[in-house]
């Protein structure tokens, strides 16, 4: 199952991704953060600027740039300046605590972070002294905690795009692959592009200059950041940036901005389903719905469409695939499936042996295509296991095909958990759980959520003659990473069931 490659010329050039806003016209608006409007005229002249201050503060093409910010012009800005600037960018949640902050940082060596108003609370309560990189922290005024203010930076002297070859890693993006601690995926400036391009190469889907996108799903995510940001720029769209998500705020923002494009996980769209008073028109002037980051539950894609008379379409993707795999805007749709392949993308579903599946059985999906990653950063071991010799992806995730070759995902190879479309992965929480000094043995696993999804349950084995409580449990862990990665759920027991290989039988410990 395979699509034909586009833009592979263009691959073979010189490239800054930083260069998607270049096409939109001067007096068109391409940003609204806060209520106000950002032409691209003026996104261009600020960009120049905070490239010129970045470069001034002796950061060289390469060095890593951390974003700490909420979905605001101080986000986009820093990120095409960055990028401009050849460095490499590493959008980070302004919503985690200090301690995974230190820990994301340090693990890249960051050299500079960006840190909005969200994200500065947190980051003062950084301790440098694990990242001893880290020699620039660039605020807004009257923020605390910076070396320089952004304002700075807006004032310095515009310097040139630098150009990086399509192989050059522009954003490195925290994720797991199929197992493990979180790890940093390479996308390059090739990759991002070409996602960008395969996106736009879809009629049903391509995004034109008129188009206005509701940019609410968080630009440290991939999915907002190259699907919503990149997409709609490269097209010379609007983005109406949104900080924090609202059911009723955000669907007040879609009226009023006349937003065409909205794109979000199933939470959103399930907050949206079940929203009370709100008007059945509110999403008359949206032309594309689509749904990622986890399966979109048929109830309430039906409640979307009784509702408000709209369909949301499914797609498929992941951090190392830039993301997006597949959209059903590309074939004849059908609730509860993630479509076809998108140009330029090669899918097969393979067994364990790395053998294609006759059609209908399940298979773990493979993916090839100019949109896929580099490889995970000073981990050539995890990148091996990821990426075949030949250039596929092994995504981890089992689906099956239909005759029209509609997919639709029926499993996970990967204990991987999904709580409101954000990754969660097992070991990163059972690693901090057995920082704990009185607890012996975690496990994690993911359970149904009504609301979320999934969510994180916990089972520990208390240290012997020591006693713990839910709440203290639950509380560690909140001190150490982001919330959603926290148990909702702690259980204590016995013992953790493994196998014969000392593998944790998860399996077993979902049934309890």
């Amino acid at each position: 199952m395979g699509a034909s490659a586009i833009g592979r010329d263009a691959t073979l050039r010189r490239v800054n991704l930083a260069s998607i806003v270049d096409g939109g016209a001067d007096d068109a608006v391409a940003l609204v953060s806060r209520g106000n409007p950002v032409t691209y005229g003026e996104l261009r002249r600020n960009v120049e600027c905070v490239r010129g201050g970045l470069a001034g503060l002796g950061l060289e093409p390469g060095a890593r740039v951390a974003i700490v910010a909420a979905n605001n012009r101080w986000f986009v800005e820093s990120y095409l300046a960055a990028l401009g600037a050849g460095l490499v960018v590493m959008p980070l949640n302004p919503t985690s605590p200090p301690v995974e902050l230190e820990r994301e940082l340090a693990a890249v060596g960051a050299e500079a972070a960006v840190v909005g108003p969200m994200g500065a609370p947190a980051f003062q309560r950084v301790d440098r002294s694990k990242v001893p990189t880290l020699r620039h922290v660039v605020t807004p005024e009257g923020v605390g905690g910076g070396t320089v203010s952004f304002e700075q930076l807006c004032g310095s002297e515009p310097t040139p795009i630098v150009d990086r070859d399509p192989s050059d890693v522009a954003v490195l993006i925290f994720t797991a692959g199929t197992a493990g601690s979180p790890k940093a995926a390479m996308l390059t400036h090739g990759s991002l592009s070409a996602n960008i391009r395969q996106v736009q190469a879809m009629p049903e889907r391509r995004l034109a200059p008129d188009d206005v996108s509701l940019g609410v799903l968080p630009m440290f995510h991939i999915f907002g950041l190259n699907v919503v940001l990149g997409v709609t720029l490269a097209a010379g769209g609007k983005v109406v940036l949104v900080e924090r998500f609202d059911p009723a705020t955000a669907l007040d923002t879609v009226r009023s901005h006349g937003c065409t494009i909205v794109a979000g996980a199933p939470p959103m769209w399930s907050a949206w389903a079940s929203l009370p008073g709100a008007p059945a028109d509110a999403f008359a002037s949206v032309r594309l719905a689509v749904s990622g980051a986890s399966r979109l539950p048929d109830e309430v894609a039906q409640a979307m469409e009784e509702r408000y008379g709209i369909q949301v379409l499914e797609g498929y993707g992941l951090t190392e695939a830039s993301p997006i795999v597949t959209s059903s805007t590309a074939i004849n749709p059908e609730r509860g499936t993630i479509g076809g392949p998108i140009p330029g993308v090669e899918i097969r579903l393979v067994d364990p042996n790395g053998e294609d599946v006759p059609l209908g059985d399940p298979g773990e999906i493979w993916v090839r295509g100019p949109n896929i990653f580099a490889g995970y950063w000073e981990d050539p071991d995890a990148t091996a296991r990821a990426l075949t010799p030949d250039g596929w992806l092994r995504t981890g995730d089992v689906a099956v095909a239909d005759d029209a070759g509609r997919l639709r995902i029926v499993d996970r190879a990967k204990d991987l958990i999904i709580v409101s479309g954000f990754n969660v992965y097992p070991a990163e929480v059972e690693e901090v759980l057995l920082e704990h000094p009185n607890i012996e043995a975690a496990a994690v696993v993911g359970v149904e959520h009504p609301h979320s999804g999934e969510a994180v349950k916990a089972f520990v084995v208390p240290s012997e003659g020591r006693a713990l409580e839910e709440d203290e449990v639950i509380d560690f862990v909140a001190a150490r990473l982001a919330r959603y990665k926290c148990p909702t759920k702690v259980l204590f027991v016995e013992e953790i069931p493994q196998g014969m290989a000392g593998k944790v039988l998860r399996r077993e410990l979902r049934q309890v």
